[in-house]
């Protein structure tokens, strides 16, 4: 039961997977789109990798604004929800990602990375930091 984490932005799509017991999420891979409107490719990577890692659920970070109100990237968030359930034919749950990307920023300040590099990776970390919180909410409602 392995589960993806998408953090889709509007050049680039950071992807997550989680460990066959859905404890853990690690990055994968950044995937880049020549233009916004340009999907196709996206969504027939990430159907590669849904079938690769035998993924039976994907967790999509939803951008709320900070005042929990949806914006305009809230809207293409739910028109990209609705094309991966179409081409993936698996569940797609949207997840709260407000700060996942300042979190990210910080984790790699910390690890050391420099500026200039971070832009290459804060898209899949902040991928890994979605479905991490998404796990760590699955893992508790099963406590308690």
């Amino acid at each position: 039961m392995r589960i993806l984490g998408l953090d889709y932005g509007s050049k680039t799509v950071g992807v997550a997977v989680s460990d066959p017991l859905g404890i853990t999420a690690q990055g994968l891979e950044i995937i880049n789109r020549k233009s916004p409107s340009k999907l196709r490719q996206t969504l027939a990577r990430i159907e590669e990798l849904c079938a690769q890692y035998e993924v039976t659920k994907i967790v999509l970070g939803f951008p709320k604004n900070m005042n929990n109100t949806e914006g305009e990237r809230c809207e293409l968030t739910k028109e990209f929800k609705a094309m991966l359930e179409k081409r993936t034919n698996l569940p797609v749950e949207l997840w709260d990602e407000r700060l996942t990307t300042v979190s990210a920023d910080l984790a790699m300040m910390e690890m050391g990375i420099r500026r200039e590099n971070r832009k290459q990776y804060v898209d899949e970390i902040a991928a890994v930091f979605i479905l991490q919180g998404y796990l760590d909410l699955q893992a508790n409602q099963a406590k308690g």
